[in-house]
C-alpha cells in the first residue's frame, strides 16, 4: 500500500475499534440487566450469569460490529474534513472517491468476522446457552442450592436449606423452608424430596414426610399440619426446542431446509455481513462536512439510517417467515435499496457542478 493508504487504514481501524469498545460495553450492560431480571424471576440460575453474558454477547456481536464500522468510518472521515486534511489530500489528487480502497481494506475484515459470527458462532452460542439453562433448571445444585447452606428459593422470597443432596442435584434430604407474607409465616420441613417436572415447563419440589406450620405469630394463630407428600411449584421454565427452532439450527441445516422459517433465518444470517459492506460505502458520502459544522450531527443521521436499515431487515425476515414474501426475493430488496442510495450518494460526493452556459 501507499504511505497515505496505510495512514488512512490505520485511522479507520483505530476509530472502528474505539466504536466497538463503546458499543460492546453498552450492549453488555443491557445483557447483564436482562439476565439479572430473569435470575430474580427464577428463569435463569444465578450460577450461569457469567457464561450467559458471554454467550449472549456473541449473539449480539453480528449486530454491533456493522454499526461500529459505520460509526468508526464516519468519525474518522468526518475528522479529516473538520481538520482540513481532506483539503490537503485534495490538492494532491486524493478526493472522496480515492477513499474507497482504504475503506474497503478496513471493511472487508470486519465483514468476514461478522459472517463468521452470524453463520457459525452466534447460532452455536445460542444453542449452548439454551442447553445450559435447560440442564441447570433440572438440577438444584446448578440452580444455586448447596447442602449445608441457606439460600433463597428461585423466583420467591422464601429461604431454603437442605442438609444433603445427591451428586446430580435431583434429590435432597433434611429440608427446611421459611416464607413470610403479609405478616404470616409459613415454615415447612421434610425428611427428603426431589425436583420433578410436570410437562415441559412446570417445575415442582416434591416434599415427603414433613411438617408445616402456617399462621400469624403475633396473634398466636398457628396451624400445624403433618404431610406425607407436599408439592411446591417453582417458576415455569421455558424449554427451547433445539432441533426444530430455526434460530438454534446450524447454517448448513437451514440451507437444506426449504421451509419459509428456515429460509428467513438463513437470509437474516447473511444480511449482517452484506449490511457491513453497504454501510461502509454509505459512510464515505455521509461523513462529508465543513470545518465549522456540528461534530455529531451527521452521526445522529447515520444512527437513524442504521436503525431504519435494520428494521427493514427485521420486517422482511418476518414477512419471509409468514410466506408474504417469496424466498427468491428474500431480503435482497432491502440491500438493493440501501446499496442504490449509497452508490447515488457516493457518485455525487465531491463532484463539482458543471459550469453554466455563458450567453
Amino acid at each position: 500500500m501507499r504511505l497515505i493508504d496505510r495512514y488512512l487504514v490505520r485511522q479507520f481501524a483505530q476509530t472502528t475499534l474505539a466504536s466497538v469498545a463503546v458499543l460492546v460495553m453498552v450492549s453488555f450492560s443491557g445483557i447483564v440487566a436482562d439476565l439479572l431480571s430473569e435470575i430474580a424471576r427464577g428463569k435463569v440460575p444465578a450460577a450461569l450469569l457469567l457464561s450467559q453474558v458471554l454467550l449472549r454477547g456473541l449473539q449480539f456481536l453480528p449486530l454491533i460490529l456493522p454499526l461500529a464500522l459505520f460509526l468508526g468510518l464516519m468519525m474518522a472521515i468526518g475528522r479529516m474534513y473538520r481538520e482540513s486534511e481532506m483539503t490537503v489530500l485534495g490538492s494532491i489528487g486524493i478526493g472522496a472517491r480515492q477513499l474507497l480502497m482504504p475503506v474497503a481494506r478496513s471493511a472487508l475484515p470486519v465483514a468476514l468476522l461478522v459472517a463468521l459470527l452470524s453463520l457459525w458462532l452466534s447460532p452455536l452460542a445460542q444453542r449452548e446457552a439454551a442447553a445450559m439453562i435447560d440442564s441447570a433448571n433440572r438440577s438444584l445444585l446448578l440452580a444455586g442450592l448447596e447442602p449445608g447452606r441457606f439460600a433463597r428459593i428461585p423466583g420467591r422470597d422464601g429461604v431454603l436449606y437442605v442438609g444433603e443432596m445427591r451428586a446430580d442435584g435431583s434429590r435432597f434430604g433434611s429440608l427446611f423452608i421459611e416464607d413470610e407474607r403479609n405478616g404470616r409465616i409459613d415454615v415447612v420441613t421434610a425428611a427428603h424430596g426431589e425436583l420433578f417436572f410436570d410437562g415441559e415447563q412446570e417445575r415442582y419440589l416434591r416434599l415427603q414426610d414433613g411438617f408445616r406450620v402456617e399462621g400469624d405469630i403475633e396473634r398466636l394463630d398457628l396451624r400445624l399440619m403433618r404431610f406425607e407428600r407436599n408439592d411446591i411449584r417453582l417458576p415455569d421454565h421455558q424449554r427451547q426446542n433445539l432441533v426444530e427452532t430455526p434460530a438454534f439450527r446450524a447454517t448448513m441445516a437451514l440451507v437444506l431446509d426449504a421451509s419459509p422459517e428456515s429460509r428467513a433465518e438463513l437470509h437474516w444470517r447473511l444480511a449482517m455481513p452484506l449490511a457491513a459492506l453497504v454501510l461502509a460505502l454509505l459512510a464515505i458520502p455521509l461523513a462529508r462536512g465543513q470545518p465549522r459544522q456540528p461534530r455529531y450531527g451527521r452521526l445522529l443521521l447515520a444512527l437513524l439510517g442504521y436503525l431504519v436499515y435494520v428494521n427493514f431487515l427485521v420486517l422482511g425476515t418476518a414477512w419471509m417467515a409468514e410466506g408474504r414474501v417469496a424466498t427468491a426475493i428474500g431480503l435482497w430488496w432491502v440491500h438493493a435499496l440501501a446499496l442504490t442510495l449509497a452508490l447515488w450518494l457516493f457518485w455525487g460526493d465531491g463532484r463539482m457542478p458543471r459550469p453554466g452556459r455563458l450567453r
